[in-house]
């Protein structure tokens, strides 16, 4: 099986690089270039293509892919709304993600997010580094015996529930499918009083039609004044617009990003060029209070090992005409 690997960085290299010889049947080029409709006609003469959840997977591209012969798409990662499953379905693609990978990993970064909000450790550093060791500015609460706020708790947001009950933290959950597994410790309320009762909030939900901009003017209004409020799922969940000025309002102590509605790739990666100096994200990173990362929350040695071995087992059940688990459907 030929599998072209799209956007390929160079700890996606090394990853599936070492873990490729356990999977003999399989081979991979890699471009630079992200999938889209300009880029979809490199894929010919291949099996399979590797995208990533900011990759364009429309209806154009998926038209190119299978006129080229693709018969799989491979998602190195857990989301696929950037996905036309009823085209795929139409023309008989078959679409595999990688569900879950390190759930921790994603969960610490939020909680790094959190912290480093929380104790301004970014102006505490760039304080000292001027030789200012004074202390103005950089009051913060104690997380003990505090309110977390996780909305969605499959295994990312599972993960950070246990990461606060060990901050002694009480933890509310807002999700349509309780997990069980939580139940002996996080208490599940309707999302109004999530809202309203915690110091910190943290998103852990997928991106669909229900949870489209489901942090907005009126909800981020139902929030405790001073609370910090941390995405590390899709930028889309937050109106970046309304986040702007619930900032304004001084709603916020701290909010922590490692998503942004603008993102399509890492925006920060070969492009600082392109941030416009009025867009959305350069407007955020004005605000001393924000704190943005450049989606590194699944960055870890861990976590990139588990997606090469998860999506090279994809290719393989595929290749082997059998389920993989990790299929998505329309």
């Amino acid at each position: 099986m030929k599998i072209l690997f799209y956007d390929a960085k160079s700890y996606d290299l090394e990853s599936f690089s070492g873990t490729l010889p356990g999977f003999p049947e399989i081979e991979i080029e890699y471009t630079k270039s992200d999938l889209d409709p300009r880029t979809a006609a490199l894929a010919d003469g291949f099996d399979a293509v590797c995208a990533f959840v900011s990759s364009d997977v429309s209806a154009r591209t998926l038209t190119i892919l299978h006129e080229k012969g693709i018969g799989l798409i491979l998602m190195r990662c857990a989301g696929y709304n950037n996905v036309d499953l009823d085209v795929a379905k139409k023309y008989d693609i078959r679409v595999m993600r990688v569900p879950g990978y390190s759930p921790e990993a994603v969960a610490e970064h939020a909680m790094a997010l959190c912290l480093a909000c929380n104790r301004r450790l970014y102006k505490a550093y760039n304080k000292v580094r001027e030789n200012d060791f004074s202390l103005s500015g950089l009051m913060g609460f104690n997380l003990h015996e505090k309110t977390a706020g996780i909305i969605g708790t499959g295994k990312i947001g599972a993960a950070m529930c246990r990461i606060c009950r060990g901050f002694g933290m009480k933890i509310l959950a807002y999700d349509v499918y309780p997990n069980e597994s939580l139940k002996d410790f996080v208490e599940y309320v309707p999302l109004e009083r999530l809202l309203s009762d915690s110091d910190v909030i943290s998103l852990h939900c997928p991106l669909m039609d229900s949870t489209y901009h489901m942090i907005n003017i009126d909800t981020i209004r139902q929030m405790k004044d001073g609370v910090i409020l941390v995405n590390t799922s899709r930028g889309a969940l937050v109106k970046t617009d309304d986040l702007i000025e619930g900032i304004r309002m001084h709603k916020f102590a701290g909010v922590g990003l490692d998503v942004y509605e603008e993102e399509t790739n890492n925006v920060f990666e070969d492009r600082s060029d392109e941030i416009l100096e009025h867009s959305t994200t350069a407007r955020l990173l004005s605000f001393p209070n924000v704190m943005i990362t450049s989606h590194q929350g699944f960055f870890t040695r861990e976590a990139l090992s588990a997606i090469a071995s998860t999506t090279l087992q994809n290719a393989m059940a595929f290749l082997q005409g059998r389920s993989s688990g990790n299929e998505v459907t329309a």
